[in-house]
C-alpha cells in the first residue's frame, strides 16, 4: 500500500500523470494570456461579436487552468506557478499584437489543437492510472472544446 498516494493511486504514475498536467496547465496559461490580448486588441467590423466570445474562451480558460491546478495538488503534487516556467514548457508560443479577427481566431484554432491533442494524452495516461477524476476532467473538456473548434472553424471558413 505504501506504493499508493492518498487516493489510492500508484504513486509513480501518478507523478508522471502530474507532470503531464503541469504541461497542460503552461499550455492553458499562454493560451489565457493571448486570449486577453485578443480581447484587448481587437478591431474591425466584428469588434463587437469577437470582444465578447474572446472574453467568454478567457473566463473559461481561467476556470480550467484554476481546476487543472487543483487536480495536480489533488494528486498530491504542486502546480507550477511561474510565467517563466509556463513559456519554457508551453507548446503554445506567446501571441503577439493581434487585431485582426481572423488572424486571432486562427490562433485560438491551433492552440486548441495543441490543447486537445495534449489532453487526449492525459486521458490515456489516466485512464492506464485508473484515475477517473482527471479521466472525467479531461473527457468534459475535450467534449467542449471540440464543439469551440468547430464554431471557430466556422467563423474563418476552416475545416
Amino acid at each position: 500500500m505504501s506504493d499508493l498516494n492518498q487516493i489510492g493511486l500508484d504513486k509513480a504514475k501518478s507523478k508522471e500523470l502530474a507532470d503531464k498536467l503541469n504541461e497542460l496547465l503552461a499550455n492553458y496559461s499562454v493560451f489565457y494570456q493571448n486570449t486577453r490580448g485578443y480581447h484587448w486588441n481587437i478591431k474591425g467590423d466584428d469588434f463587437f461579436e469577437l470582444h465578447v466570445k474572446f472574453e467568454e474562451l478567457y473566463d473559461d480558460l481561467l476556470v480550467k487552468i484554476d481546476e487543472v491546478a487543483e487536480r495536480i495538488l489533488t494528486l498530491n503534487y504542486s502546480p507550477n506557478h511561474r510565467y517563466s516556467g509556463y513559456i519554457e514548457k508551453s507548446a503554445i508560443e506567446e501571441s503577439n499584437h493581434v487585431s485582426d479577427g481572423k488572424t486571432a481566431v486562427r490562433e485560438i484554432l491551433d492552440a486548441f489543437k495543441t490543447i486537445i491533442t495534449l489532453q487526449r494524452d492525459i486521458l490515456e495516461l489516466s485512464d492506464d492510472v485508473g484515475d477517473e477524476g482527471t479521466n472525467a476532467l479531461m473527457s468534459d473538456y475535450i467534449r467542449e472544446q471540440e464543439k469551440e473548434v468547430w464554431m471557430y472553424s466556422s467563423y474563418v471558413d476552416e475545416n
